[in-house]
């Protein structure tokens, strides 16, 4: 069964803030977080004092906070990551009732793990849930976290950077939906990272651990690979694309640099995937209709 899609913004609306509060009032949502009380009075004093359309900067004290949407970019629960010293502490929210059962939390726990262990270069990652929550818990077990403590009103999860590599390569080695790339373009995309500061590339370098490595004379020939020309649809419109290194990037020309968001999804896809992918300020569903030209099939092997 396909994963439920869930994206994670970094953006704090006051409406998102007003949806915190109406989540934050239900008694079954708040019933294990510690600090709900104190969550919910800092929420209402924020809206009241401070007159801003985004509220990022004063949800961000004292830890990173994301809003979680769904495909169709509604808020369904949100993140919050605390770093201290190596190790990052995940606490999380499904809001609605609704959509309890439906393996969002778990998904929103792989994209949250994307974040520590990418972006903010985390060791460990920690999870501390209480004793009868039980989907929490199962969420989490489902992830791969393992039990490091407990107290009799609490277990203590954790995930190691090591384990979530892993975890990441096995996982994507088992579906029909892991993508491919060359040898040679991971050389040349690892070089480039090494060059980038981890918040602007962490995605790519998330899709570069869970791709399967091929040689470029084995590669098939409908997946992008680097340089290669497609014909994508975005959404409801058709666009041709070269996916590109940043250098030569040219969004007028169509030329993608594989840092850009479409061309971060796009590397090592193939011809018929379909997608949902977040961009900046909402999601696209994205499908690979056509591989116009890749270096590997017309023996390009230079580019």
């Amino acid at each position: 069964m396909t994963k439920p899609f869930i994206s994670l913004c970094p953006e704090i609306t006051r409406a998102d803030a007003l949806k915190l509060m109406d989540w934050l009032e239900d008694e079954c949502v708040t019933r294990y977080l510690s600090d709900s009380r104190h969550v919910s009075r800092f929420i209402e004093q924020v809206i009241g004092r401070v007159q801003l359309p985004i509220l990022s900067h004063l949800f961000n004290q004292g830890g990173r906070f994301f809003m979680a949407y769904d495909r169709h970019d509604v808020p369904v629960g949100f993140v919050r990551l605390v770093k201290a010293g190596p190790d990052c502490e995940m606490v999380l929210v499904i809001g609605n009732r609704d959509n309890w059962g439906r393996k969002l939390g778990a998904s929103t726990i792989r994209e949250g793990m994307k974040l520590a262990f990418f972006e903010m270069r985390a060791d460990k990652l920690i999870a501390k849930i209480h004793v009868e929550n039980a989907r929490s818990l199962k969420a989490f077990e489902r992830c791969g976290f393992l039990l490091e403590r407990q107290t009799p009103t609490l277990k203590s999860f954790a995930m190691t950077s090591e384990h979530y590599l892993r975890l990441l390569r096995e996982s994507s080695a088992d579906r029909a939906s892991g993508i491919h790339i060359t040898e040679i373009d991971k050389a040349r995309l690892t070089s480039l990272l090494a060059f980038e500061h981890p918040s602007a590339v962490f995605e790519l370098e998330h899709e570069i651990e869970r791709a399967i490595v091929v040689d470029s004379c084995q590669v098939a020939q409908d997946v992008v690979t680097m340089n290669s020309r497609a014909l994508v649809q975005l959404d409801d419109e058709e666009v041709e694309v070269a996916l590109v290194y940043p250098e030569e990037a040219d969004d007028s020309a169509g030329k993608l640099s594989v840092c850009s968001d479409i061309g971060t999804a796009i590397l090592g896809s193939k011809e018929d995937d379909a997608f949902d992918w977040r961009i900046t300020n909402r999601t696209r569903h994205i499908r690979i209709e056509k591989v116009l030209y890749q270096p590997e099939a017309a023996g390009d092997f230079h580019l």
